[in-house]
């Protein structure tokens, strides 16, 4: 069973050649929609995901315009709107030490250094200058841990496991 990742929604046609507008949802558009690169089409109620071949991606406001080899005309793409590009989980890119993937830090048990239990991660925000995760807490309550060095110790994906130094106010 392939584990998928979405990379991006296609919400509309652009134009009548083929094109199609995309809402990313990847931290590496230009790696992920680069000419010739593989995505898969998650069209509605379909079991089995389409491969796609890029042909084309460029900006346009907000949104990534894609076209992909063999669908030329608007009527090829118009039953793709409300779809998911997804990639697999072999194609994910290498990341730098201390970076990591959403799913590898959702599921993650929280302690501090002393070793108290804090919760699990259970989603990741990206306000701003850094991460912050959401874990719930023993008491059922979230707690706000910011992605930061002061913070946050230790990181080992493979134990599912993450040390914390909580400052003053964090875990109140």
């Amino acid at each position: 069973m392939d584990n998928w990742f979405n990379v991006g929604k296609i919400v509309n046609t652009h134009g009548v050649r083929g094109e199609v507008r995309v809402i990313s949802s990847t931290d590496f558009p230009d790696e992920r929609y680069a000419p010739g690169s593989t995505l898969y089409l998650f069209l509605g109620n379909h079991q089995e995901p389409t491969p796609l071949t890029v042909k084309t991606h460029r900006k346009h406001k907000s949104f990534d315009l894609l076209s992909f080899e063999g669908y030329d005309n608007i009527n090829d793409v118009e039953p793709w709107k409300q779809s998911f590009l997804k990639i697999k989980e072999d194609q994910l890119s290498e990341l730098e030490e201390g970076e990591f993937y959403f799913f590898e830090i959702i599921g993650c048990h929280v302690y501090t250094e002393q070793g108290e239990d804090i919760g699990i991660i259970k989603e990741v925000l990206t306000p701003g200058a850094n991460d912050v995760w959401v874990v719930k807490g023993k008491n059922g309550k979230d707690i706000l841990i910011p992605y930061i060095p002061d913070v946050v110790k230790e990181v080992s994906i493979e134990e599912k496991k993450v040390i914390i130094d909580p400052m003053e106010g964090l875990l109140s």
